[in-house]
């Protein structure tokens, strides 16, 4: 009978903290915003203007349309369950409504991209601009109109100073209405760290100088403009193209100034990752934001503030087995193809406001 009675208690514990929970999430509104680098998606057509010669069925990885479909319905699924787990605390069936994304070869792509059943019925709108990269891959925005109205759009050419052969993504800048509010969203693929760290940081430190130029110019005319800053940084939140050239802090009590907040830092140091180099994780993938977005004291989540940042590393996602067990489950690997999602894991922020 006791055992009876301890069973019926716990059930009766759970059932009123579901209800407590589920109505703590109806006092808001959320929004998730995130990225995602869907690591080499091309189409199979030669593209004269673009290197995209490993990509084509004659090509290195041999690629063809089963490929690319198999590619193009992983990438799809990937996207539709970001924030839609009913296990996570906080979900949506509505899930992203803006998505940064990288190594994309061009519109085409995007478009058979937000095709796939998965998410067609999100309607995703794509914001592109080709890049002079020398692997022909861009960056991009997708967004659900439900929510999210472009006003403004325009992407920035990277420059790195003495380096006038220097090629690499651009960095777009969208802006618009999120729900009711105003805001801005800078993706990015910063400069790889081919060659070494050292050596190749003058690109990344390049990168971080343009996007602050893009930000500041943006707050120069709102200072409390509510600005993510999502992308590949190629760096990690505790490198210097973070913490100096972007003025980025992962502490609140760090920041001076006009420094920008990286909620990804604590990830970062609590031994998360995005991405698995040579059995060494980190957070690669990260979503910057300015202050206009840190959670008010004297007013919490009035207009909408980050709650919380998330990398989306589900079990699916993950290689289970040999060396690389526990590595997010890739395209390719060694240019042998594995069927698998991306290099990279997604990363999201979840942001509440008041109903």
């Amino acid at each position: 009978m006791a055992k009876r009675l301890n069973i019926l208690a716990i059930v009766m514990l759970f059932f009123i903290t579901s209800i407590a929970a589920q109505q703590n999430k109806q006092q808001y509104k959320m929004g998730l915003v995130g990225f995602y680098n869907l690591e080499n998606l091309y189409d199979t057509i030669n593209d004269p203007n673009k290197n995209d010669e490993e990509f084509l069925p004659e090509g290195k990885n041999a690629w063809n349309t089963h490929k690319y479909v198999t590619k193009l319905h992983n990438m799809a699924y990937a996207i539709s369950t970001i924030g839609t787990d009913k296990n996570d605390k906080f979900n949506t069936p509505e899930g992203l409504w803006v998505l940064g994304v990288s190594e994309i070869e061009n519109r085409t792509v995007l478009e058979d991209l937000v095709a796939q059943p998965e998410i067609a019925d999100r309607n995703y709108q794509i914001v592109h601009y080709d890049s002079p990269d020398r692997r022909g891959v861009d960056v991009a925005l997708l967004y659900n109109p439900k929510f999210f109205r472009v006003t403004n759009h325009k992407s920035y050419r990277l420059v790195v100073p003495n380096q006038p052969d220097f090629i690499s993504r651009d960095q777009l800048v969208v802006s618009g209405i999120l729900d009711d509010e105003e805001f801005s969203f800078i993706v990015m693929h910063w400069p790889s760290r081919y060659g070494g760290e050292k050596r190749s940081l003058p690109g990344r430190m390049a990168a971080a100088h343009l996007c602050r130029h893009i930000a500041d110019s943006i707050l120069a005319e709102k200072p409390n403009a509510k600005i993510v800053m999502m992308g590949d940084y190629n760096d990690y939140p505790t490198n210097k193209s973070i913490i100096d050239g972007l003025r980025a802090k992962g502490r609140v009590e760090d920041m001076k100034g006009d420094d920008f907040f990286n909620p990804m830092w604590k990830m970062h140091k609590n031994g998360e990752g995005t991405n698995y180099y040579r059995d060494v994780k980190g957070v690669l993938d990260q979503c910057i934001i300015t202050p206009a977005l840190l959670k008010d004291e004297n007013d919490p989540f009035a207009t909408y503030q980050m709650y919380k940042p998330m990398v989306h590393s589900k079990e699916f996602l993950k290689q289970h087995d040999g060396r690389y067990n526990g590595y997010p489950w890739r395209s390719f690997a060694g240019g042998v193809w594995q069927g698998g999602y991306s290099d990279h894991f997604p990363v999201y922020l979840i942001l509440l406001k008041k109903m």
